[in-house]
């Protein structure tokens, strides 16, 4: 009996011709791709034009570069921490008569008369060039000049002059705007400092940078604190907000394994005696708490190193943790986390100038 081969449907022919064209078309565009590794080999599948010895090379110098790139990615720049920057708290935005006012407030710039000169020193600090210290041994040095001629310690420039440090000319900056001024809401574990030998992150690593100028530290906090700090590009504010002469209350919620009596805390008013001298807090008020853990609300004029800490210890009460909550007519916001930063709007910054009786660029007032 004769059988006959049933036929494919037609439609499974096409698709399958189709399917051939379609693999034929991949093979056509990837003759010149890339080269390839040696993973073809493993499959038995010898690539054209490349021997074995190449595609293994080729495939070694690949997964070299992929760990290489990778490594850089995990790896800390400069031997450093991972720097993950601070957010911005959320906040709703002002009425349009308040945003009129700021944006205003951000245009103005004052003329050179009014900003006048300035100490040598100060002005190289504020144009980025090193701290003020270092600006003063340059200059005691002679290898800062002013118009041509090597400058002194006590020197004053103005916009226009001719600043140079080793011959080359630097791109002065002026304090010709409103400060800015920021709060942040500073962790335990995290460095108030600028250069750490260890290579660890530091405050300023979590800030936002600045192009035109740079933060400068309202105070400090030690590593084991937490709480407000107050950063802004006017050290004129800093220094007003800073040096003893202006006693300028700092206040501080803190907890402590054991409790005070009613006179070591009348003691604490009236004054007792540090190694580095008298100490006293203007306000110290009982908070609560559980247990052997007792809180304390207080308040003092100086920022001594670890001067709270050492005020409790002075009775052999270990302090377990502090919180700066205020600085001067600064608050922390009750919404700023750990890690996160508030910028004060132009409106803010102003009442905080005049409070501290500045200039709207942080000059004193005459």
């Amino acid at each position: 009996m004769k059988t006959t081969r049933a036929r494919r449907p037609q439609p499974a022919i096409r698709e399958q011709k189709a399917a051939g064209q379609q693999r034929a078309g991949l093979a056509s565009r990837n003759k010149d791709a890339a080269p390839r590794t040696g993973d073809e080999f493993v499959s038995g599948r010898k690539p054209r034009g490349v021997t074995p010895g190449q595609a293994f090379g080729q495939a070694r110098s690949a997964t070299a570069g992929a760990e290489r790139r990778s490594a850089e990615a995990e790896a800390p720049r400069g031997g450093r921490d991972v720097v993950t920057k601070a957010k911005r708290m959320k906040q709703r935005a002002g009425s349009q008569h308040e945003v009129a006012v700021q944006k205003q407030l951000r245009a103005k710039r004052l003329t050179s008369a009014q900003v006048g000169e300035e100490r040598l020193q100060k002005a190289l600090a504020y144009s980025g060039v090193g701290s003020r210290r270092d600006m003063e041994e340059l200059i005691a040095a002679g290898r800062v000049s002013v118009n041509g001629k090597i400058a002194e310690l006590g020197s004053r420039v103005k916009q226009g002059d001719d600043v140079r440090v080793d011959g080359k000319r630097v791109t002065m900056r002026w304090q010709d705007r409103l400060a800015r001024v920021v709060l942040y809401h500073k962790q335990e574990g995290e460095l108030v400092t600028r250069d750490d030998p260890q290579g660890r992150v530091t405050v300023f690593d979590r800030l936002p940078r600045l192009s035109s100028s740079k933060w400068v530290a309202v105070g400090r906090l030690d590593f084991n604190t937490s709480g407000l700090l107050i950063f802004t590009t006017s050290g004129d504010l800093a220094n007003r907000m800073t040096h003893p002469r202006f006693e300028m209350e700092r206040e501080y919620a803190v907890r402590v394994l054991g409790e005070l009596t009613d006179d070591q805390i009348a003691q604490l008013r009236k004054g007792i005696e540090l190694d580095d001298g008298p100490a006293r807090f203007t306000h110290i008020e009982a908070q609560g708490g559980e247990g052997m853990n007792h809180w304390y609300r207080v308040v003092l004029k100086e920022g001594r190193n670890r001067e709270v800490r050492r005020m409790f210890e002075h009775f052999d009460l270990t302090v377990s943790r502090l919180m700066r909550v205020r600085f001067g007519a600064l608050t922390l916001p009750g919404r700023l986390k750990r890690g996160q930063f508030y910028e004060l709007s132009e409106t803010e910054v102003l009442a905080v100038m005049k409070w501290a009786g500045l200039k709207l660029n942080g000059e004193a007032k005459e």
